[in-house]
């Protein structure tokens, strides 16, 4: 029975990928359409236990009329099938209807709902742009795809178990009071004003504290990630107190936000405890009073009674679920700052995969600024022949590193165009693109995860035999063998540690050439790629990158200029233009900015400081 509600709602369901809507509203609706069945169930459910609940009250009167009235020889005689009937409901109905509410509320919408909310929301994020990622902690992006599904599952499961409570009760003792004497309804209609006058007053001002207050938590989250992250940092540098302070200013605000909401919070309770004890003396005397003068029974009393304490127990549970829900939608409107931004990197609509022929790379007229009046790459020209291997040079900021990230399209031109043998990059699927290029970076992250699941990262269909070959081919055997993680896991099933902190800069520079030839791409990026080597392991694995470059179309960025001397042709940029072109025997006669950068690394500070 569990599997069969469980079955009812798919997380990983087909869905319309569009962009997450940015109103409150909206947002809910784009997620629970697609779950209607279930909350249309759920809704019906939560109508007939409340039904049941009323009805138990109504009963207890009536017994007590029958009991008043009726001897007890005559009682089964005359009232049996009533009491029958009431056994029926709160023996039979009762646990039914009860267990199909929660069956729905726990089995099919707890679970289902929330991963499906967390699944479609992840899989958003997972696609925006490095720009995305780099104006933000990781942390606190995580965090706000994880808090937003339950957080929205919750609040509108309270919605509809408080409406339909509020909605029965309330109306129900209604007709009830009436139907024994209406003057029983003058208490609790004042109170009902009151009770909805004390939530129209104290529910905005909770619901705008508990988006606050969220804010304030997705912010020493992040703050707090961030401290962990750097660890390294914190040490090498002695700063623990000041992470201290760091997170210490972010916990004082939450703090205080805290203290504003609860003191709506218990403002509101206050008021409404005070409201409840007037409707308990007020219904009370009143019932007795029109007792003694004839106009109701004593069921009619125990009704009331029962009723009255139940909808103020009632109000008390609602208030409970107001805050929840409104805490809970302030951290789904918090989500929704971050998770309902739209792709800056899109592909066009039917856009074809890339197909590389020969690997022929153009920068037309390129541009590109990071938004600004100038800089990075301006008015860019350059071909790159197929199977050519050039080496990019420049000083910092030159725009070698900018030139990269835009051919990969992790950032979109501003003006001009990239194409690879005649297609533009801007015109096919990303993923396409990026599967075409194999790149090592200057700053090598790997995923925690085993060292067989980053290598086989490049190539998830490789074999273990050519996963084996490729580390040999880096020269990255002879340490893999020995890695032991802090749960005892060996070799490649050993965990690297976030962003590979377990691993040395070159060893983890290592797995990620190992990677790239697994990964066995037409065209090949080299950003640094032997910047955490010594200059012996550098030599040692200098054949495996020959080998990596033979027919493949190649750029490589290196400061260590010896590195890509031999390269077919040296680009030299300054500022973002392309300055100097050549061989470097051609750039080094020239005497231009190539020739003093060589000269830099050659002797010329030295003869310098003689």
């Amino acid at each position: 029975m569990f599997r069969l509600f469980e079955s009812f709602v798919d997380p990983f369901r087909h869905y319309d990928a569009i962009e997450p809507p940015r109103g409150l509203g909206r947002f809910f609706w784009h997620h629970l359409r697609q779950v209607w069945p279930s909350f249309g169930a759920l809704v019906v459910f939560a109508f007939l236990v409340a039904i049941v609940e009323v009805s138990i009250f109504r009963y207890i009167g009536e017994v007590v009329d029958i009991l008043n009235t009726t001897t007890p020889a005559r009682l089964w005689a005359e009232h049996g099938g009533t009491f029958l009937w009431m056994a029926f409901v709160i023996g039979i109905a009762r646990p039914l209807v009860n267990a199909a509410h929660d069956l729905v509320k726990n089995q099919t919408i707890a679970p289902g709902v929330t991963n499906m909310i967390r699944w479609q929301n992840h899989r958003h994020v997972l696609r925006q742009s490095i720009s995305f990622f780099n104006n933000d902690f990781a942390g606190r992006v995580a965090a706000k795809v994880i808090q937003t599904g339950p957080a929205l599952r919750d609040s509108a499961v309270k919605v509809v178990d408080a409406l339909w409570f509020v909605a029965v009760y309330v109306v129900s003792a209604l007709l009830l009071f009436v139907e024994s004497d209406w003057r029983l309804t003058l208490p609790l209609l004042v109170w009902l004003v009151v009770y909805t006058l004390v939530m129209r007053h104290y529910v905005p001002r909770i619901a705008r504290a508990a988006q606050i207050m969220s804010e304030a938590r997705s912010t020493l989250t992040g703050r707090v990630t961030d401290s962990y992250t750097n660890m390294q940092t914190v040490k090498l540098f002695a700063h623990a107190e000041r992470e201290d302070d760091y997170a210490h200013h972010a916990l004082t605000d939450h703090t205080a936000k805290f203290y504003t909401q609860q003191r709506f919070i218990t403002g509101m309770t206050l008021m409404v405890s005070s409201a409840n004890s007037a409707l308990i003396l007020a219904t009370g005397a009143l019932a007795v009073w029109l007792w003694t003068l004839g106009s109701v029974t004593v069921g009619a009393i125990a009704l009331t009674s029962g009723l009255v304490v139940r909808i103020i127990n009632m109000s008390g549970w609602i208030m409970q679920e107001l805050t929840a829900i409104f805490d809970n939608v302030g951290t789904v409107q918090d989500g929704i700052t971050t998770i309902s931004v739209g792709h800056t990197i899109k592909d066009r609509e039917a856009a074809p995969a890339l197909a590389v022929s020969g690997g022929e790379i153009r920068f037309e007229d390129v541009s590109f600024h990071y938004g600004k009046r100038g800089g990075a790459l301006d008015h860019l020209n350059l071909t790159i022949r197929p199977g050519e291997k050039i080496g990019l040079v420049g000083p910092s900021g030159a725009g070698k590193s900018t030139l990269v990230n835009t051919f990969l399209r992790l950032y979109d031109l501003e003006g001009g165009r990239i194409t690879i043998d005649g297609q533009d990059i801007a015109g096919v699927t990303q993923d396409s693109l990026r599967a075409a290029v194999g790149v090592v970076t200057q700053d090598t992250s790997l995923l925690h995860r085993s060292i067989r699941d980053n290598l086989k990262y490049g190539r998830p269909g490789a074999t273990d035999e050519e996963m084996y070959d490729a580390v040999r081919r880096a020269r990255a055997e002879g340490f893999v063998d020995t890695l032991v993680d802090y749960r005892g896991r060996r070799g490649y099933d050993a965990h690297a540690g976030e962003r590979g902190v377990k691993l040395s800069g070159g060893q983890r520079q290592r797995i990620a050439i190992a990677r790239v030839l697994l990964k066995d791409a037409p065209i090949l990026i080299l950003d640094e790629a032997t910047s955490a080597l010594d200059s012996e392991a550098e030599a040692a694995i200098q054949e495996s990158l020959t080998e990596l470059m033979a027919g493949k179309t190649v750029i490589a960025i290196a400061h260590r200029l010896s590195t890509i001397a031999r390269l077919d042709r040296l680009v030299v940029m300054d500022r973002g233009r392309l300055v100097e072109t050549g061989t470097h025997a051609e750039l080094v006669n020239k005497r231009g900015l190539y020739a003093r950068l060589w000269a830099r690394q050659t002797g010329g500070f030295m003869d310098a400081a003689e």
